[in-house]
C-alpha cells in the first residue's frame, strides 16, 4: 500500500502563474504542480491528499495566516499520513518555517515546507524538482520534525532545519542555512544528512518526537505553543535593522508602543553605542524603552563566553536581552508567539529561552 501525503497549498511563486498583471496566485496554479509530478516517468510509489486552507503571494502573509496553516498541519498527525508538505511562496518561506517548527515542534512526522523561484510553466523553475525530492525525503529519511527543503543555483536539493534557514538573498534567490551548514540534502533519492557539530542527529530527531524539548536536558513532556484563535490579535513587536545614521527619535511610543521589540545587529554583535549622540545610540533607546515597560531583545549577539566588543556590552548593561545562537527570522517569529501566549514580559523571556525545536544553535548537541 502507498505512503499517504498530505500536500497542503498555500499559494505563492510555486502556485502562480504569468497574467496580465505580472505573477499572481491562479485558482488552479497549485494542482498544476500535481498534474506535473503525475507526468515524471519514475517517482516513488505515494498517494496525495491535498488542502488549501490560504491562496495568497506570500509578502502579503500576516500573523493569522499562520494559525489557519497550522490547524491542518497538526491535524494530520493522526490521519494515517506519511507526512505533509506545504508549498510555500519564497518571499516569507523562512518566516513559516520557523513558525510551523514552533506551533508543530511536536510532529511525530516529517513536515517539508516547500516553494519555486519562478512559476511552474517558467522552464526556469525549480518548483517541481523541489516537490518532487520533498517527497523522497518523507518516503526514504521519515524523520519526525519540520523541515524545508529548497534547491541551490548548484542544482542540489538542500534540506535545512525548519529553524535554521535565513531569508533569500537578494538578486541570487539563494537562501541560507546559519553557520552555512544545512542540516543535508537530497541526493539520487536519498536523504543525506550533513554530520556537523552544530546540526542535531537523525537520533536526536526521533528522540524528541517521543519526549518534546528533550534536546534541552527537559525532561517533562511540554505541550507545543498555541497561536491566537484564528479571528485573535496579534501583539505588535517592532523589529528594526541598524544602520549607520539610524535616528532613534522616529521611534515614538507615546501614542502606541508596541509589546517589544527585535532588534538587529552588524554580524559582530555589535550596534551604535556612541556616547554623546543620543539619538542615534542603540544604547540610549535601549533606555527609552525600558522606562515605558518594552523590553528589547537583541540579535544576533555572540556569547558571553566569547569576545564581545565594547559597544555590545553596553548594549546589555542598558537593558538589552542577547540573544544568542538564533536567526533573526527564528527570533522575530518566536518572540511573536511569545507575545501572544503572554502579557507578562518575565513569562516572555522565559517562552525565549526555552528551545522548541533547535533554533537555538547550542542545543543542538
Amino acid at each position: 500500500m502507498p505512503a499517504k501525503i498530505l500536500v497542503i497549498f498555500t499559494g505563492g511563486t510555486i502556485g502562480s502563474r504569468r497574467g496580465a498583471h505580472g505573477i499572481d496566485v491562479d485558482a488552479f496554479g497549485s494542482y498544476f504542480l500535481m498534474e506535473q509530478y503525475a507526468q515524471i516517468p519514475e517517482t516513488v510509489e505515494v498517494s496525495f491528499e491535498t488542502a488549501q486552507p490560504i491562496n495568497l503571494l506570500s509578502e502579503n502573509l500576516v500573523p493569522g495566516d499562520w494559525a489557519k496553516l497550522a490547524a491542518p498541519v497538526r491535524a494530520a498527525y493522526d490521519g494515517g499520513y506519511a507526512g505533509v508538505i506545504v508549498t510555500h511562496g519564497s518571499d516569507t518561506l523562512s518566516f513559516s518555517s520557523a513558525m510551523l517548527s514552533y506551533l508543530c515542534c511536536d510532529a511525530p512526522i516529517p513536515i517539508v515546507l516547500t516553494a519555486a523561484n519562478y512559476p511552474l510553466d517558467d522552464p526556469r523553475s525549480n518548483g517541481l524538482a523541489n516537490f518532487s525530492a520533498s517527497v523522497e525525503f518523507i518516503a526514504n529519511a521519515g524523520l519526525p520534525g519540520v523541515f524545508t527543503l529548497f534547491g541551490n543555483a548548484l542544482g542540489e536539493s538542500v534540506v535545512y532545519l525548519g529553524t535554521r534557514i535565513t531569508q533569500a538573498v537578494p538578486f541570487t534567490d539563494q537562501f541560507e542555512a546559519l553557520y552555512g551548514e544545512p542540516f543535508g540534502h537530497m541526493r539520487d533519492g536519498r536523504f543525506a544528512p550533513n554530520a556537523h557539530p552544530v546540526n542535531p542527529t537523525a537520533e536526536q530527531l526521533a528522540r524528541r518526537a517521543e519526549t518534546p524539548h528533550a534536546q534541552a536536558g527537559q525532561a517533562s513532556r511540554m505541550p507545543p505553543p498555541a497561536p491566537p484563535a484564528l479571528d485573535g490579535e496579534w501583539p505588535p513587536v517592532l523589529y528594526i535593522k541598524p544602520y549607520p545614521g539610524l535616528d532613534y527619535r522616529i521611534f515614538d511610543f507615546t501614542r502606541r508602543a508596541p509589546r517589544a521589540v527585535l532588534h538587529d545587529t552588524y554580524h559582530s554583535g555589535t550596534a551604535n553605542a556612541r556616547e554623546g549622540e543620543a539619538s542615534r545610540s542603540l544604547a540610549s533607546f535601549v533606555s527609552y524603552c525600558k522606562e515605558r515597560g518594552v523590553d528589547v531583545y537583541l540579535v544576533p549577539m555572540r556569547s558571553p563566553e566569547g569576545d564581545m566588543y565594547a559597544s555590545a556590552s553596553l548594549l546589555t548593561e542598558a537593558g538589552g536581552i542577547p540573544l544568542e545562537d538564533i536567526s533573526a527570522e527564528a527570533a522575530l517569529t518566536k518572540l511573536l508567539l511569545a507575545c501572544a501566549s503572554s502579557g507578562d514580559p518575565r513569562e516572555v523571556e522565559r517562552f525565549m529561552r526555552r528551545p522548541l525545536f533547535f533554533e537555538y544553535l547550542r542545543s543542538s548537541r
